[in-house]
């Protein structure tokens, strides 16, 4: 944490309204809420060029900062060393009253000049019309981002003014830093607010910087302009979340496109073709032929193929042999058992007790049909 002395400048439109206390005139001094640049060599950091500084508006409209203006001193020029209870009645010109008040993102403060030689000067078409408010506050070089998405160096809290100057026209041409005109400085400045900035003018125009560049317009012609800038940013915002959420859907649909393809590949490997059909059918009755063989009384309609071949070993190796054996086991021990079964004919064995002929009653009916023909022939008969 480093505490700088630093001044921002605004245009004053010359405007001053009578008091009985002196000439007052309305001016916004400061804004919350932005990032300004500043030189890195004026704020201490030699490696870097610009240091973009961010202003937080918690920060700018705190209590303890908007306190710190009312009352403070109106110079002509920045002093050196600023002002203090030893050089007040030396260097001031007028005050800041204490109706301090926040105007949208500015501070607003009335300035009431009281010496009538500051009143000729800032009413003179060809005075200054440049105020400078010059105040210390504490820097935090971190880097980060603001809410509106603007990348930051550093963070400015704790501000403390010090006094307001009327300077003259800027240092080093008005694209530059604005300075105070005489050979002491307050502090850093910043060289470009890199938020919208509005001021008015001697004309009663305001300034917008868009893109980098000044426009000068009118007021109305201001409001227009931010608008725009709003709709714009809007419609970017708003593209750019259209975008995401087109390339997410169509993620989305890829991945589900994926899967379908997927779910398709494997119904179609586990789908029943006719070759496989035969090759089951074969299998299952090369199956049943051999568990019959093993024992003809087991039961193979509706029985699984692990079923089969497990009671296939129990009648022939006992049940203990099956009770704690895992179906790997069951299919090692089906094969040596089926070994010794296909070595037996069940042909040959069911010709064992010989050839038994049954006569059915399609045969029997047709035997008498042809006796019945033969009674009607003679010849037959005299053959017979």
């Amino acid at each position: 944490m480093t505490t700088i002395k630093f001044t921002d400048a605004l245009i004053h439109d010359g405007t001053l309204r009578k008091t009985d206390d002196g000439y007052v005139a309305q001016a916004r001094v400061a804004r919350g809420g932005n990032v300004q640049d500043y030189l890195g060599s004026e704020m201490g950091v030699m490696d870097q060029q610009v240091v973009r500084v961010y202003r937080p508006s918690d920060a700018v409209f705190a209590p303890d900062a908007i306190n710190t203006y009312a009352r403070k001193p109106i110079t002509i020029g920045h002093p050196a060393g600023g002002v203090s209870d030893a050089t007040w009645k030396d260097l001031a010109v007028g005050e800041i009253d204490r109706d301090v008040l926040r105007d949208g993102e500015f501070v607003s403060v009335p300035l009431l000049f009281r010496d009538a030689t500051a009143i000729a000067l800032m009413q003179s078409t060809s005075g200054p019309r440049e105020l400078s408010m010059g105040y210390e506050a504490n820097v935090d070089f971190t880097d980060g981002v603001t809410p509106d998405g603007e990348e930051y160096d550093a963070i400015m809290t704790d501000f403390r003014m010090n006094h307001v100057a009327v300077v003259s026209a800027a240092r080093g041409g008005k694209e530059l830093r604005i300075g105070d005109g005489a050979d002491a400085t307050w502090g850093a400045t910043p060289y470009q607010d890199r938020k919208d900035a509005i001021m008015a003018n001697d004309a009663n125009t305001r300034t917008v910087i868009i893109d980098g560049l000044s426009v000068i317009t009118t007021d109305a012609g201001a409001q227009a302009l931010e608008k725009l800038q709003g709709q714009i940013k809007d419609g970017a915002k708003a593209l750019t979340d259209a975008e995401t959420a087109h390339t997410t859907a169509l993620t989305a649909k890829d991945e589900e496109i994926g899967t379908l393809k997927a779910d398709n590949k494997a119904l179609k490997d586990a789908a029943i073709t006719p070759a496989k059909m035969t090759s089951l059918i074969a299998d299952r009755v090369a199956l049943e032929t051999v568990v019959k063989a093993i024992d003809a009384k087991i039961e193979v309609a509706d029985v699984s193929d692990a079923d089969l071949r497990k009671a296939a070993v129990a009648s022939k190796l006992g049940d203990e042999m099956v009770a704690d054996a895992s179906e790997a086991e069951i299919v090692g021990m089906f094969k040596a058992i089926a070994k010794d079964a296909a070595k037996a004919d069940p042909f040959a064995d069911a010709m064992k007790g010989g050839v038994k002929t049954t006569l059915h009653a399609a045969d029997a009916e047709a035997k008498a049909h042809a006796a019945y023909i033969d009674g009607l022939n003679p010849e037959k008969k005299d053959a017979a």
